[in-house]
């Protein structure tokens, strides 16, 4: 039951709401039982109640919190790079049941593009079972590549890093 609004959600293997995000897991011949909240969102949080319909009730409260999935670039905030030398940018998302379908870079307000007559710029995205890792690299990297580089995953909060590219 889900204290806010009094609703049952399962009861015994049987769902009772209309929210195909949550059901039961009851493995066959065993006293366990658990409610799963698939694809959990901000409003998910708040007081879970289990009851058992015994004379006493049994029941057990359980609070779940959700935190917004956010994204980190590894290293300091600021990044200092040479002149001619490689802008590498790596960004985590450390969300592995829901991983972002796209991750977007942006210089600035602008879609770093990859397909710029500049060059020399790319992508590479890797999705595993603890997160999604996505590393920006801009090579030969010219002072106009400095900036605010953001991480833009489509299911997490975003996170940003400044780039200085120094004359020597």
């Amino acid at each position: 039951m889900r204290k806010r609004d009094l609703h049952i959600l399962t009861s015994s293997i049987f769902t009772y709401t209309g929210d195909g995000r949550f059901g039961v897991i009851h493995p066959e011949g065993s006293d366990e039982w658990n409610l799963r909240v698939e694809y959990v969102q901000k409003r998910d949080a708040g007081i879970y109640e289990c009851q058992v319909n015994t004379e006493p009730k049994i029941n057990m409260a359980i609070l779940l919190n959700v935190e917004a999935a956010q994204a980190s670039i590894w290293g300091p905030e600021d990044v200092y790079v040479k002149k001619g030398s490689t802008i590498s940018l790596t960004c985590s998302v450390n969300v592995p049941s829901t991983p972002p379908s796209s991750v977007l870079w942006y210089r600035g307000a602008n879609v770093v593009d990859f397909d710029s007559p500049r060059g020399g710029v790319s992508l590479e995205t890797e999705k595993t079972e603890s997160g999604t890792t996505s590393k920006l690299l801009v090579t030969k990297a010219t002072v106009s590549d400095s900036g605010n580089y953001t991480c833009v995953p489509s299911s997490a909060e975003p996170a940003s890093v400044w780039v200085h590219v120094l004359n020597g």
